[in-house]
């Protein structure tokens, strides 16, 4: 398969599984603040302020509006088309990549992708989002879902099958990852929200970001920092999991090499190795002992490192590795950079 083709393919995917990941994030936050009614405007801020900080989009929020409400997080993680992780901005690249590989998609996964997209900028998103913007983020998580029951159905499982899945389930492992950060940047008073039982509220709305409350209630009792981490990073059959999500990063890795699992034959294939090893081995304790906020960081580097390594692997051009210097493409801005032309040019 041609770079550019499995580069097309895997930014498809991962741009419509962030897609969906938002909308759930955004949708279940709006939910839980309507148990929150007694918070006052200061902890209306402080409660959307995580949430930008969560998604690594701190700095360009910042750079476009002055307040963190609840209306300016809202607008900027849905429809800003000057965010380029904004919904509406991966739905736009999603359907980019699709069109260019259009030749090699089912009509009817065509046809989905490009009815979300027309969805996304018609007048009845517009009026969603300002009426009834629970409907608005479920359409746009029915969609996303159905796009992948799609995929599914009608992608052989070849190598444009393969690079799918990873970029799917590495953008599903890190946004996880990003949804139990969200605690870290909790300022406080506003967790407690429920004072007869302080971060239950909080922990559940993580758990329906994942679509995991009922997979969670069906094997554990009490909703806590400490169970809904151990499922949420450690569970071997929750399908949204750090640990779950990696196993398949790594088996769709050594399908398309050929590598027996195992062993590795690049870099991207030696990092999850290596990560699905730590956490077959790992415990919450462990992470509770390093301190939450340090470990999901430390997990969201090891994942940009495999993304690095695949990057390098299958898509970075052979005459591009001679010309530049090997230093400037091994650093992360120079990768950026590189990917996001490759994007920019399909």
């Amino acid at each position: 398969m041609l770079s550019r083709v499995a580069n097309t393919f895997y930014w498809m995917v991962r741009y419509v599984e962030r897609a969906d990941n938002l909308a759930r994030l955004i949708d279940v936050n709006q939910q839980l603040l309507l148990d929150s009614e007694r918070l006052d405007s200061d902890r209306l801020s402080g409660f959307w302020q995580p949430i930008i900080l969560s998604t690594g989009d701190d700095e360009a929020f910042s750079s476009l509006y002055e307040s963190s409400s609840g209306g300016e997080v809202i607008r900027f993680l849905t429809d800003d088309a000057r965010n380029p992780n904004s919904i509406v901005s991966c739905i736009s690249l999603a359907r980019e990549n699709a069109r260019t590989v259009r030749d090699q998609l089912s009509d009817e996964l065509w046809e989905e992708i490009n009815s979300l997209y027309l969805f996304t900028r018609s007048e009845e998103a517009e009026r969603l989002i300002s009426s009834d913007p629970p409907r608005y983020y479920g359409n746009i998580r029915r969609c996303a879902e159905t796009f992948l029951g799609i995929a599914a159905s009608t992608i052989a499982r070849n190598e444009a099958w393969d690079f799918m899945d990873l970029g799917r389930h590495l953008e599903r492992a890190d946004k996880t990852t990003r949804f139990l950060d969200v605690a870290s940047y909790l300022p406080g008073g506003v967790e407690g929200v429920e004072a007869s039982a302080p971060g239950i509220l909080h922990w559940s709305a993580i758990l329906r970001s994942c679509g995991a409350h009922g997979a969670y209630r069906g094997v554990k009792r009490a909703i806590n920092a400490r169970g809904v981490v151990e499922f949420l990073v450690f569970s071997k059959e929750f399908p949204r999991s750090v640990r779950f999500c990696i196993e398949q990063v790594d088996a769709a890795l050594h399908r398309i090499s050929g590598t027996p699992r195992g062993t590795f034959s690049n870099e991207a294939e030696r990092e999850s190795g290596l990560l699905l090893a730590e956490l077959n081995f790992g415990s919450t304790d462990a992470a509770f002992n390093r301190g939450l906020h340090g470990y999901l960081d430390e997990l969201q580097e090891r994942f940009n490192r495999i993304g690095a390594g695949i990057f390098e692997t299958y898509v970075l051009m052979p005459e591009r590795i001679q010309v530049c210097p090997v230093e400037d493409l091994r650093s992360p801005s120079a990768l950026a950079a590189w990917q996001m032309q490759q994007q920019q040019q399909q």
